[in-house]
């Protein structure tokens, strides 16, 4: 029966979510707005068909911007802070590191003011984020961070720093854009200049939304996304249109529910952008032998193109296969490990799941993490295409013969290893072995 995919190639119910979440403003973890896209999700989920839809409370460390500046040369230069800079003003010689590469921060950086391009060489074999960048600077001794977008068009990109056991960073740090990044090293370098960041941090609370779909098995594979967003832009890629796709796959399974040999639970994470909270918090809650696979959805519909991140997981390399070659569509698949996103807290502990993207060309954000990352740069039917796959995939997952195996977490950490991850998640505080 197929009469589930003309209803979904049709249907308005995740474009229409997503128009909310982003006409909701500020999503920012901790804030009204996060709060008000929560409820929202868990309407959604509910008008769906799906049941027991309730949003979970936890506490975070909560950050507010203020203003934020770099003065330099008698000029005041555009900035903004990146999320969890603690508050202050600091005056240090400007050194610009290039790309932030490991052997970048092997110079004299102690009392400056490091400016770091948010990207990496083509040559270079790994990427390395924001965070690495960041703490490799504090190892340094810097003063400053200032984070330079590589993306050309006067966009200043946003981030967080901070660790688990420091989630307020150890110097002030702003990203700049390309522009204005590129005029600071002209001008100033090597001249003493002044960040300066005025923000306000302390408790705050987010909220997981959860809600149930087919039979009620004590195993479930998880279909997740994120519904924070950072505060300077519309969150529209990132991640409005993940929790928007997991609302158009939740009217898709419901209508499909009688096929379900295996509950899915939904759920769409608060506090992602700030640390992985919300799935972190679900993670240490949940027993893993109730995890049959976990499908996170953090990226999609920038693309046309699905692409899964299967961390090594055979099984799910297989069920997307079959998925793609059902529709005849592709679905791109890479066994490489992310840990960048909402499954990782399962993915760390050898639970099977993946990462779903979309191909974009580009091995960056894009508009992602700058005000850009509006409503224009989408398309619905990309979001009705992935989400029609992204059913058959969940369905497929959900089936009493489908079983994915889990790894052995020393599995997990040799490839880390392997991919020159680990080295980086040690310097950021996120390596868990």
């Amino acid at each position: 029966m197929t009469d589930w995919i003309g209803e979904t190639f049709t249907s308005d119910a995740g474009w229409d979510h997503l128009e909310t979440l982003v006409d909701i403003g500020n999503r920012m973890a901790g804030s009204d707005g996060e709060r008000r896209a929560a409820e929202a999700t868990r309407d959604a989920f509910e008008a769906a068909g799906a049941r027991e839809a309730g949003i979970e409370p936890f506490d975070i460390p909560g950050w507010t911007r203020g203003s934020a500046a770099v003065r330099a040369g008698g000029t005041e230069q555009d900035c903004i802070a990146l999320p969890r800079s603690p508050a202050g003003s600091v005056t240090g010689e400007l050194v610009d590191i290039g790309h932030g590469l490991p052997e970048d921060f092997e110079a004299d950086l102690e009392g400056c003011v490091v400016v770091a391009a948010s990207d990496v060489p083509d040559w270079y074999d790994r990427f390395i984020h924001r965070r690495e960048k960041y703490y490799r600077a504090v190892e340094a001794g810097a003063a400053a961070f200032v984070f330079r977008n590589h993306v050309e068009g006067c966009l200043a990109p946003t981030g967080s720093v901070g660790t688990p056991d420091a989630p307020i960073g150890a110097l002030p740090a702003v990203g700049v854009s390309k522009e204005v990044g590129t005029r600071l090293a002209r001008r100033f370098e090597g001249e003493d200049v002044t960040v300066e960041v005025d923000a306000e941090s302390g408790p705050a609370t987010s909220g997981n939304v959860h809600a149930d779909l087919g039979p009620e098995t004590d195993e479930a594979v998880l279909v997740t996304s994120h519904v924070d967003a950072h505060d300077i832009a519309e969150g529209a890629g990132d991640n409005g249109a993940g929790t928007a796709t997991v609302v158009e796959v939740a009217n898709a399974l419901a209508a499909r529910e009688n096929e379900l040999e295996t509950r899915v639970h939904l759920i769409a994470f608060g506090a992602e952008e700030v640390g992985l909270c919300g799935s972190e918090h679900d993670s240490d809650r949940r027993d893993p032998n109730t995890v049959a696979a976990v499908v996170n959805n953090d990226g999609v519909v920038r693309g046309r193109t699905l692409k899964c991140y299967t961390h090594g997981f055979d099984g799910l390399e297989t069920a997307a296969a079959a998925v793609a070659d059902r529709f005849d569509h592709p679905v791109a698949t890479t066994p490489r490990l992310g840990p960048h996103s909402d499954h990782w807290p399962y993915v760390q502990r050898g639970l099977p799941g993946c990462h779903v993207t979309s191909e974009t060309g580009s091995q960056d954000r894009g508009w992602g993490h700058t005000r850009a990352d509006t409503l224009d740069k989408l398309d619905p039917r990309n979001l009705r295409e992935q989400a029609i796959l992204l059913t058959e995939l969940v369905v497929r997952l959900a089936r009493e013969d489908v079983t994915v195996d889990p790894r052995d977490p020393e599995a997990i950490a040799d490839q880390l290893e392997a991919e020159n991850l680990a080295e980086g998640m040690k310097i950021t505080g996120d390596w868990p072995y």
